[in-house]
């Protein structure tokens, strides 16, 4: 062990070389260094770069381009890695990258890249670019001016997804980018930067790792720019380039997950931006992305924007929030074209009309007056839209629940509701989320919102003489006591009640036991949900029982209006 130890060179056996006279020795030396020295020892490296000297370091990278001779070998691949991996590494002392002797090699390693295209070398000519261009005032100026511009176009595409190499180009532009005039680089090379753009599109869209927000980053900036309109030009010319479907594809990404609000900002620029060049119709596009395993649908981008551009307290930047609002205006009314289209030609089956009313009632959610007359005009048809796989319409039904809610909370949406004949689609919808025949997995949300929107269509019945069909009613009164029959949360129970009791003002009990859809256990049913709901307004009241206070209201006004129709009911509430 002891004898291997000295064996082992140490520093101080390396310099010796290095500082010899021969070009032999200080290659020799040079080989030791880079089996041993740590990249991270900063001192070592200053020591080694001192003792070679840059004049050798200049004749060597030459002697490996074929541009000078080191004496002692003619290996010229040998030291052409050999003078690069030096280079890389003595650039982590930020006083060589900065000092002209290096910032001269620029042109060189410029020169070597394309040559060394898939050599281990050429992410060391990477670092020491990014070394220098950042290190240096003026490094930025020499890459540029050296061609530097077209290599890294010329490269970049075919780097590896993700790779460290990606990450350094895609750092050097952004340097590049923060030292010049983008007006100057934009204006010379607008072609190589619109290469360069799709390729980083591509990084935002594949990759889950810090270096997706550098991409955000860095499209976010070179887009901001107030230069970009000979850009928006070129990429728009990109024929049969991914680039928007990756922009969709990254821009969904960041909306959809926990991120800074800062964060989703970029994300919201770059969708303005990317409309801009490609028209409101991209937010809607169908992604053709074999590179993700796992496509998003087509309507997604456009929710997740539109969800993102109700943060108002974010977006009111920039003037993004307009601009975004009013793309999606523009695109709103895309859709609905595409939909009259769609019912002028007969068609009411497809996964993408089904998209195209889930986009339409997720936008008239937050602003139910937009687009008024075309909507309602289009409302009965919506309705009528069923999926690929669906035997009748039912996913159309409760994407429009949100508007359809919003809408008959004044007496205008509750006629525009009842005339399309959109009232019995949401009785029906109700039904199957919680009726005994019903097979679908309603969430919580569309359940209520179903509930609410019957509860305003029946308050103003007496205010637009409406009465619900006796075979609607008759069908969700038996889906409400199955509901709430069994049910220990309270708010269910009092949401059942509600809608009971104004039901209720429809019919009689001999007039349900006489139906021939209705029985004993139905009616049963219900009594024990209006009883509970009774009895809960004359206990002391709970939290969750004043939060309802309003439903129970409708509840105890109601039993005085008809309890007398009732006198089973009317029994079993006066004994609780």
């Amino acid at each position: 062990m002891e004898q291997q130890q000295q064996q082992t060179p140490s520093l101080d056996d390396c310099l010796k070389l290095l500082k010899g006279e021969r070009d032999e020795q200080r290659l020799a030396g040079l080989l030791l260094v880079t089996k041993f020295c740590n990249g991270d020892d900063l001192g070592s490296l200053r020591k080694v770069y001192n003792a070679v000297g840059a004049h050798f370091l200049d004749r060597l990278l030459r002697t490996g381009m074929g541009k000078g001779s080191v004496s002692g070998g003619d290996n010229r691949d040998m030291y052409l890695q050999l003078s690069v991996t030096v280079l890389a590494a003595f650039c982590r002392v930020p006083d060589i990258a900065a000092s002209k002797e290096m910032v001269l090699k620029i042109p060189l390693i410029l020169e070597i890249m394309p040559e060394v295209s898939g050599s281990p070398v050429l992410e060391e000519c990477y670092e020491f670019l990014y070394l220098v261009i950042t290190s240096y005032e003026d490094g930025a100026t020499v890459f540029y001016e050296s061609g530097g511009m077209k290599v890294l176009a010329s490269q970049m595409s075919s780097l590896p997804d993700g790779s460290h190499m990606m990450e350094l180009a895609m750092k050097i532009i952004q340097s590049i980018l923060s030292r010049l005039s983008q007006d100057v680089v934009t204006n010379t090379y607008v072609s190589e930067l619109s290469m360069m753009v799709a390729t980083v599109a591509r990084q935002f869209a594949l990759l889950h790792n810090s270096l997706k927000f550098e991409a955000l980053h860095l499209l976010s900036e070179i887009f901001s720019s107030k230069y970009s309109k000979p850009l928006c030009d070129a990429l728009c010319a990109m024929v049969g380039n991914n680039w928007p479907d990756h922009m969709r594809a990254g821009i969904a990404a960041i909306l959809q997950n926990r991120v800074e609000p800062a964060e989703k900002l970029h994300a919201l620029i770059l969708a303005e931006f990317v409309m801009s060049i490609m028209g409101e119709g991209w937010l809607l596009g169908q992604p053709n992305l074999p590179d993700l395993p796992n496509s998003i649908p087509a309507d997604r981008c456009f929710l997740l924007v539109l969800e993102s551009a109700r943060l108002k307290g974010v977006l009111l930047v920039k003037g993004t929030l307009i601009k975004v609002i009013n793309g999606l205006n523009e695109t709103i009314n895309v859709v609905l074209e595409y939909l009259q289209d769609a019912k002028e030609h007969g068609q009411k089956k497809g996964n993408d009309l089904l998209a195209s009313v889930r986009v339409v009632g997720s936008y008239l959610a937050e602003t139910p007056n937009a687009c008024k007359e075309k909507v309602r005009e289009l409302l009965d048809y919506m309705l009528t839209i069923e999926g690929e796989d669906e035997p009748s319409p039912f996913h159309s039904i409760s994407f429009l629940l949100p508007m359809m809610c919003q809408i008959t909370m004044d007496i205008e949406g509750c006629e525009a509701l009842i005339s399309s004949g959109g009232y019995k689609a949401v009785a029906e919808c109700l039904i199957k989320f919680i009726g005994p025949s019903g097979n679908v997995d309603g969430d919580d949300s569309c359940t209520y919102l179903a509930c609410d929107t019957i509860l305003n269509l029946l308050l103003k019945k007496e205010q637009m003489r409406f009465r619900m069909d006796e075979s609607t009613f008759i069908d969700l009164l038996k889906a409400l006591g199955y509901w709430a029959g069994n049910a220990n949360d309270l708010s269910v129970i009092i949401m059942a009640s509600s809608i009971c009791a104004l039901i209720f003002d429809y019919t009689s009990e001999e007039t349900l036991l006489n139906h021939p859809n209705f029985d004993n256990s139905s009616l049963h049913n219900l009594y024990k949900i209006i009883a509970r709901s009774l009895a809960s307004c004359k206990q002391d009241m709970s939290d969750m029982v004043r939060e309802e206070t309003d439903l129970l209201e409708i509840v105890t006004s109601g039993f005085s209006r008809w309890a007398n129709r009732f006198p089973r009911l009317r029994e079993a509430a006066e004994r609780t």
